[in-house]
């Protein structure tokens, strides 16, 4: 693979003044590691994208700071997702010398039967893997071939992936990475007749009830009218007779 070099400067402006490095077409970082003291940086941001695009969190790219050049891994970038570019990037330079530890993500490929003929689904259990290594030796992605995985239940696990005798995965051996699972099959609820028969059976007799008070209250109505109007007849022809 061609060596990747990013070019950058020392750069002296810190805090709020950096958005103005922004607006010029400027990309701010800082480069930091084991041996180096922190040194801010800016670079092209034209220039610097396109690499950082193609750069996965594993791979080993050339930092090129006033003519001195160091062998990093971008630790972190920062990025505006709505209007699509970066605001600051970390890298950590490394010795080539010395193993470090990284995180490679895992990339599948292939197809597996099982989820083609059988409906299943495969179900991602890790998307990296922790390893060991000299930087130069470090995998920028891990291919898993998921091709092997015929039926239901097939596995893939940390033992079933070789990145060589340099590469050390620090992962248990016995950890899935990836497993084939039936699909499951959503039932219709099913309701249970005699809960409808109980809730209509309630309603009835809830509205027999409002019904009854409501006769009820009707029939007391029409017989206190009843009441008033035969004693107000009785007191009127009593009335007449003491004439």
């Amino acid at each position: 693979m061609e060596k990747q070099v990013i070019t950058a400067e020392k750069r002296t402006v810190t805090g709020k003044q950096v958005g103005q490095l922004r607006r010029q077409g400027k990309l701010p970082g800082v480069i930091y590691g084991r041996h180096l003291e922190a040194i801010p940086l800016t670079m092209d941001i034209r220039e610097a994208t396109r690499i950082l695009n193609s750069l996965t969190a594993s791979s080993l790219v050339n930092l090129n700071v006033d003519g001195v050049e160091y062998s990093v891994l971008v630790r972190e970038k920062q990025r505006d997702y709505i209007k699509d570019f970066y605001l600051h990037v970390d890298f950590l330079a490394v010795s080539l010398t010395e193993k470090l530890t990284a995180h490679v993500s895992i990339e599948l490929t292939g197809e597996s039967q099982a989820v083609k003929d059988l409906n299943a689904i495969l179900v991602h259990e890790k998307d990296e893997l922790e390893v060991e290594c000299l930087p130069q030796d470090l995998p920028q992605r891990i291919v898993l071939d998921i091709s092997t995985l015929l039926k239901i239940g097939d596995s893939l696990t940390v033992a079933d992936v070789n990145l060589g005798d340099k590469v050390t995965i620090l992962d248990n051996p016995t950890d899935k990475l990836v497993v084939v699972t039936a699909a499951k099959i959503e039932e219709e609820p099913v309701v249970e007749e005699v809960a409808v028969e109980e809730e209509v059976e309630a309603e009835v007799i809830e509205k027999g009830k409002k019904e009854e008070e409501g006769e009820e209250g009707a029939e007391g109505a029409e017989s206190k009218e009843g009441k008033e109007g035969k004693e107000g007849k009785e007191g009127k022809e009593g009335k007449e007779k003491k004439k």
